[in-house]
């Protein structure tokens, strides 16, 4: 693949047909530009990974062509990959205040923060990276200072819109400048890359002020524990829920530690000014009841978040239970609907009384819905249009919004190379896309044998042989098997398994018996036999030879 022709191109390695793991990638004349890196999460189609972030191999293979990496704002999906894949990268990193302060405590505890060099860029500043020119335009999204990028290259100007809305009355950061995007519009703008979230839903997404008026006359008359959940970086609906909780003369206490960062960062830029700190886990158990509201982490049922603990009654200083009330303050991202709705039955057997926003005004989205979609389009005005950011009945969706407003999409996935000039766009190649799943402190391909064995064993099992042979491979003493999740060690089954394991093994021909590697892959081959035809099932095998001299 030529990477020095002279074009400019746009390449998204991640979150384009999928949500989460934004990574997208801007080419012109040879050089790169990487905007956000994020993380996703392994949901239904990979249960066996709770973590997982963009392969950047592509970009880290050219990484001595790569001007920087730009972050638009402080959600996981955005920023969560940057401290597991910056030493592939090796680039700087700009971002706004907030976002970089939000980026120094995960680059902290990753032991990364002396290393990578965070430079801070004000909300509305311009920034020259190589051949491209780029102007931050504050847009209001549900985190502060969301920023949309004008990226102007000698072949023109593109609008990368990151996650925006309009929003008439945010509460926290500015109005989304309009006049900012009118006058990208006036100069002409090649291409619009953009949010596709919400393309499928009609009208607007609603105002952030509405939560606010809503939420202190719904908690009033609620007696016993109030837990919140809430997107941790949504400081306006921590604000809100904050406030709400004042009005009706409750304190407030944080859970998770997430959210005690949040609380960090923001307070550190000049957020929550309004309020009081909030109170820490332990400190929560002084209060009454009654007088108590809780801001939890865990919205999105994460396996090892404050919520899903306080859930599953493990939380080491938290308890909710009968009279208690929780209110899921955000929505439900695709593919997190599971694990959700596990921990509400788990709260809703607990007694608890659960409230979203199926029936009460506790959430809006921080995504445009189809009038503001409408909206920015006339400001705008694009040439072409790349839908990004969303699943593929999204993208679909701001595709048909686009061609209506005048503009021509291109529908792309993951790994679509698209010259976008010179001449009339295109996919003119692709690139190795993949993903790779966080797994304790390192990385895993989420397509290799590894997650794969995982899988397996989720969904089928693993079966263990022990036993003994002599020197001419005879087995001595009784064959042991284990088979955790498929049989229980006092079953009769298990017993006579190990017997026709051991029987299996003891009929090899001489020669195999002889050599230990043949002799354990044999063995292997016959438990498998074994356990496939007692138990109708392929789980995963392994044996453990041990061969003594007699």
């Amino acid at each position: 693949m030529d990477i020095d022709e002279n074009d400019l191109a746009f390449l998204p390695l991640g979150g384009t047909g999928e949500i989460g793991m934004n990574l997208n990638l801007y080419r012109c004349n040879g050089q790169w530009l990487a905007i956000d890196c994020g993380l996703g999460f392994g949901g239904p189609e990979h249960p066996e990974a709770e973590i997982m972030v963009p392969d950047p191999s592509f970009i880290a293979e050219r990484r001595q062509k790569l001007v920087g990496l730009i972050i638009t704002h402080a959600h996981e999906d955005h920023i969560g990959a940057v401290a597991w894949l910056w030493r592939q990268l090796r680039c700087p990193v700009y971002a706004t205040p907030f976002t970089a302060a939000v980026l120094r405590r995960k680059l902290g505890e990753a032991g990364l923060l002396s290393e990578v060099p965070l430079k801070v860029v004000q909300p509305g500043q311009t920034l020259d990276l190589g051949t491209f020119h780029v102007e931050f335009i504050p847009m209001t999204h549900s985190v502060p200072e969301a920023q949309a990028l004008a990226i102007t290259t000698p072949y023109g100007l593109v609008l990368h819109s990151g996650d925006w809305k309009l929003d008439p009355d945010p509460l926290v950061g500015p109005l989304s400048d309009e006049p900012a995007l009118k006058a990208l519009g006036d100069r002409g703008v090649l291409a619009m890359i953009g949010d596709s979230t919400n393309a499928l839903v009609e009208g607007h997404s609603g105002s952030e002020s509405e939560v606010r008026r809503a939420l202190p006359a719904l908690i009033r008359g609620l007696s016993g524990r109030i837990a919140v959940t809430c997107f941790a970086s949504n400081v306006a609906r921590v604000e809100t829920i904050a406030l709400a909780a004042q009005a009706v003369g409750r304190r407030v206490a944080v859970a998770g530690r997430s959210l005690r960062n949040l609380e960090q960062a923001a307070r550190e830029c000049g957020y929550l000014s309004t309020v009081p700190p909030f109170l820490s886990e332990d400190a929560a158990a002084d209060i009454p009841d009654d007088n108590l509201l809780l801001i939890v982490s865990g919205s999105q049922g994460e396996a090892r978040s404050a919520m899903s603990r306080i859930a599953a009654d493990s939380h080491p200083r938290i308890a909710l239970g009968e009279g208690d009330t929780v209110i899921f303050s955000s929505r439900v991202i695709p593919g997190n609907e599971r694990a959700i709705s596990t921990v509400q039955d788990n709260l809703a057997r607990r007694g608890v009384h659960l409230m979203t926003d199926d029936d009460h005004m506790v959430h809006v989205s921080g995504h445009p819905a189809r009038d503001e979609l409408r909206r920015i389009y006339e400001l705008v005005r694009p040439t072409h249009a790349v839908p990004v950011h969303g699943e593929w009945r999204h993208l679909a969706a701001h595709a048909a919004l686009a061609r209506e407003e005048g503009s021509r999409p291109y529908m792309l996935e993951d790994g679509d190379i698209l010259r976008l000039a010179p001449g009339q766009p295109r996919v003119v190649d692709s690139a190795p896309v993949g993903r790779l799943v966080v797994d304790g402190n390192r990385l895993v391909p989420v397509s290799g044998g590894l997650m794969a064995a995982r899988r397996r064993m989720l969904f089928n099992g693993v079966v263990i042989g022990s036993l003994m042979v002599d020197s001419n491979g005879r087995v001595r003493g009784e064959a042991q098997i284990s088979a955790p999740g498929l049989l229980d060690s006092e079953d009769p089954e298990t017993a006579r398994m190990a017997a026709e394991f051991a029987a299996a093994v003891d009929d090899l021909p001489g020669a195999m018996r002889q050599d230990d590697v043949t002799l354990a892959e044999s063995a292997r081959a016959s438990l498998r036999r074994t356990v496939g035809r007692r138990l109708q099932k392929r789980p995963l095998v392994d044996v453990h030879l041990m061969r003594i001299a007699v």
